[in-house]
């Protein structure tokens, strides 16, 4: 007599595989699924919406997940995956002397060469800063010690896609006098791109707290101090960077930099879609609002993922807001 002792987990297993199946094919193929606008009588119709109406989506099909980009700044399908784009570079800062009148004791400085801050080596980061080339690129009203000035340097002519920069301020005093208190706030770091949109690529933040570009997460590479003479060193935090004064009349020359980097000063944050649709049941439509008059595309990408293969399709619509 044969045993069947060996048969039952087998029939399970296939119940099991044909449930799956059964579960694949009932959600339908990617190609099955369509959108139209209800302003439209054919999906590759303009839709047309006054401003402040809500724009309606119809569906079809039962992909497994559907992704909404709207096609607003930051929303654009073509640019899901772009993480670099030439546009103009600006370094913006605030800067306060708050004590001291020594001339020119405060530079900004940056580096195409340095090799960078080797952590828990002091010695070796300091011969990186003293090895490297740094170009002086302090504007002019803070070589004159001005005061509470928002200064702004343009850095394009820097900029090249995956090449990294360092930027700096380098703190000089002398000897014989009161050294000079300095202030540094409202510290930001942005690429702007012809289409209008504006990215901070980096700033004060901590290189764990994230920069929010249209809804999508970047990080600053954050700010280091070092000091290769005397003791005076930057206090780095999320709100300013401050090289304190001596209150009196010092005996030594100080030096002390405050750097941040590396960058890539052609930085952009990927723009960013909504999910419409989880594995979850097909909605019957989807609404979105659009805040401003203009012409948009709107792309729904629908993707099915199954052990077997991954398929996607992408539907677009024009939209016309006015």
């Amino acid at each position: 007599m044969h045993s069947f002792k060996n048969i039952y987990p087998f029939i399970a297993l296939c119940v099991v595989t044909l449930a799956c199946k059964q579960q694949v094919v009932n959600q339908g193929t990617v190609s099955d699924f369509a959108v139209m606008a209800d302003s439209s009588k054919t999906p590759a119709d303009t839709a047309y919406y006054t401003l402040g109406a809500k724009s309606t989506f119809n569906f079809s099909g039962n992909p497994f997940t559907i992704s909404f980009f709207s096609g607003e700044l930051g929303h654009k399908y073509i640019y899901r995956n772009r993480t670099s784009a030439q546009g103009i570079a600006k370094f913006i800062f605030t800067n306060a002397l708050n004590v001291g009148t020594q001339q020119n004791t405060l530079h900004v400085m940056l580096s195409t060469d340095f090799k960078g801050v080797v952590a828990g080596d002091t010695t070796t980061t300091i011969a990186n800063i003293t090895a490297a080339s740094w170009k002086d690129i302090t504007p002019a009203v803070l070589a004159n010690n001005a005061t509470a000035v928002t200064d702004t340097i343009d850095l394009t002519s820097y900029a090249s896609a995956g090449k990294a920069v360092f930027i700096a301020f380098k703190y000089t005093a002398q000897s014989g006098s009161v050294q000079n208190k300095w202030t540094i706030t409202n510290v930001n770091l942005t690429n702007s791109l012809s289409d209008n949109t504006v990215y901070t690529i980096a700033n004060l933040n901590t290189p764990s707290t994230a920069i929010i570009n249209y809804g999508t997460n970047t990080y600053s590479p954050g700010w280091v101090a070092y000091t290769p003479s005397n003791t005076k060193k930057w206090t780095v935090s999320t709100s300013s960077l401050i090289i304190d004064s001596t209150n009196a009349a010092s005996t030594v020359n100080s030096e002390s930099w405050a750097i941040m980097g590396s960058i890539d000063l052609t930085k952009v944050s990927p723009d960013m879609g909504v999910s419409v649709k989880g594995i979850s049941s097909l909605p019957a439509a989807y609404q979105y609002l659009y805040t401003a008059k203009g012409n948009y595309t709107a792309t729904f990408l629908a993707t099915n993922n199954t052990q077997f293969s991954t398929d996607s399709v992408v539907r677009t619509i024009p939209i016309v807001i006015r």
